[in-house]
């Protein structure tokens, strides 16, 4: 198991991000997007085998919310138990990628205190624009482990400014998928790429979305082989 989605569907993603995936993921497997919703899975990282050793094992890392945003407003009335579910489960590294750090302290628990270490915490930054308005407020929340993940990433983008304050522990690239999938430029993938190697920052180029520029050349990629062709680009640092 390499995902933990406590919610389904997600209202309200801003142009620019990934509106089109989540509606498109969701209506491929027969949900819709416009309903916000706990999934049966919710309690996962709870549950035990017959044998009462803990259904996710222990040192596994599990991926929250993959369409939606774990800060999202209409979730608030579930996010308590899910901050309980984690916080009963520091043997498993969670991953929480949001593009509202603005909601983060209104949506906290109260004996978070410094933060909790087994949480990952990853901003989404999909163009310049989101890298101004979100990465400053980013920095300065108390979260031991932050990341940067540009997926899908829309434009070039200068993420300097963060990196060079050193709190960033990763930084991850990828396109958008789906046959309306805005195309990623390999060109913007190795400029976000040199500009982790000059911060020794580690860098992960996870996935090239269905429409892959390269040279001049546009690709259309099986969502199978985009994890595969991102890796044989041999950029991972």
């Amino acid at each position: 198991m390499d995902m933990w989605s406590p919610w389904h569907g997600c209202r309200k993603i801003s142009a620019g991000c990934q509106n089109c995936y989540v509606y498109a993921r969701d209506a491929s497997v027969g949900k819709d997007a416009s309903i916000i919703s706990r999934t049966k899975s919710f309690d996962l990282p709870l549950k035990r085998k017959r044998d009462g050793s803990f259904t996710i094992p222990s040192g596994s890392r599990l991926f929250t919310c993959g369409t939606t945003d774990f800060f999202l407003q209409e979730a608030d009335d579930w996010r308590k138990e899910a901050w309980r579910i984690m916080y009963l489960r520091p043997d498993v590294v969670f991953t929480i990628v949001t593009k509202r750090p603005h909601r983060f302290y209104e949506s906290l628990p109260k004996d978070y205190g410094p933060g909790y270490s087994h949480i990952h915490f990853y901003c989404t930054v999909e163009d310049q624009s989101a890298a101004e308005s979100r990465l400053p407020l980013f920095l300065n929340l108390p979260i031991p482990y932050k990341g940067i993940n540009c997926e899908p990433l829309l434009g070039p983008v200068d993420l300097t400014p963060a990196l060079k304050n050193g709190g960033i522990r990763k930084v991850s690239v990828g396109g958008e998928s789906g046959p309306h999938g805005r195309p990623l430029h390999y060109e913007w993938v190795v400029d976000v790429k040199r500009q982790c190697d000059a911060c020794f920052t580690p860098f992960h180029f996870k996935q090239t979305g269905t429409h892959f520029k390269k040279d001049g050349k546009c690709y259309t990629i099986p969502r199978k082989l985009q994890m595969l062709q991102a890796q044989k680009a041999g950029l991972d640092t």
